[in-house]
């Protein structure tokens, strides 16, 4: 297991020296995006200095009952002046979807194997379990104190992005994290029930629906599910309605992989991809320009609908095949 690393020290002297910040992560923000820029920018307002929050679109509905989530600011582009800006857990600068960043010295913080280190300044520590770890470590550092909503914010990010604390990327760390925002005035049952018990009936048929649809392959080991557009308005769903859907065939204990293709556009698909212990699906994502770890990732693909099934099916099936060595832990 790789060493934890430390916030450099030039990105811990232009925090201190900096008074005007932006914050920003990934579109479709998950938990981990939202958990880490908002804890950073209440962190950065604790030492006394302003602090932005842009997000390209309206997060999602389970993330807004969380504290702070309320204030981020909604658009596409940014005209202020800011001292610095800082990126969570986005490899790279476009993902944010916020024109104008490029216009101030970039912060890039972020955990994800295939970084492109296009800040002034890179933190990438890739045995961060998330992000939100990461900025548990720099808040530590700065010495600025855990507010409950703070810690409310870092467990958020820590739990989602560790699948409920499943994937194989977790180290003692993680959890005297955990620990210590719990200590702090993070609510566990709260935080989990709002973020996975927050189901409105679509989501819930749309759940009925992708999962009835769902393909079994290599001999039980792999699923692949789809979703259309027209199959997500005729059940009245949103995209927001997809978040975790993808977690439940790994909960069959014989499948290891799982895809899941989301159409964007015409011939144009999203795809998320998870797996269980030394199944590697990072890999298959770099290979269409996508990232992600071991057992998270994600990427995007054109073609017909059955041929980019097949071809992810066929591309779980392989990494199936080839982990090494065998790990059931997962």
């Amino acid at each position: 297991m790789m060493s934890h690393s430390s916030p450099p020290a030039a990105l811990l002297e232009a925090i201190r020296t900096g008074q005007r910040f932006i914050v920003a992560s990934h579109q479709r923000p998950d938990g981990d995006a939202i958990g880490s820029a908002v804890a950073m920018a209440l962190a950065l307002r604790a030492m006394g200095k302003h602090a932005d929050v842009v997000t390209d679109a309206v997060p999602p509905a389970f993330l807004l009952p969380f504290p702070q989530v309320g204030g981020v600011r909604v658009t596409q582009s940014v005209t202020e002046t800011y001292d610095a800006a800082l990126i969570m857990e986005c490899s790279q600068l476009a993902r944010t979807g916020v024109e104008g960043l490029h216009r101030f010295p970039v912060i890039n913080i972020d955990h994800h194997p295939g970084n492109t280190a296009y800040g002034a300044l890179n933190w990438i520590d890739e045995s961060a379990a998330a992000c939100g770890e990461m900025v548990f470590t720099l808040i530590d550092t700065l010495g600025v104190p855990l507010t409950p909503d703070i810690a409310t914010h870092i467990y958020l990010a820590v739990l989602t992005d560790t699948g409920s604390f499943h994937f194989s990327h977790l180290t003692p760390r993680t959890y005297e994290i955990a620990r210590r925002a719990v200590e702090a005035g993070a609510d566990p049952q709260w935080i989990a029930r709002t973020h996975y018990d927050s189901n409105s009936l679509a989501r819930v048929r749309i759940f009925g629906s992708v999962l009835n649809a769902m393909t079994v392959l290599g001999g039980g080991s792999v699923a692949v599910l789809a979703t259309t557009r027209k199959q997500m308005s005729d059940l009245g769903g949103t995209n927001d309605d997809l978040e975790g859907l993808i977690n439940f065939p790994l909960t069959v204990k014989e499948i290891q992989a799982v895809a899941f293709v989301k159409e964007a556009g015409d011939h144009d698909w999203r795809v998320s991809l998870r797996s269980k212990g030394a199944v590697d699906i990072g890999t298959v994502a770099r290979r269409f320009g996508g990232g992600g770890h071991t057992n998270a990732a994600g990427c995007s693909a054109t073609g017909d609908q059955a041929a980019v099934q097949k071809q992810f099916g066929d591309m779980l099936i392989e990494a199936v095949k080839v982990q090494s060595p065998p790990d059931d832990r997962g």
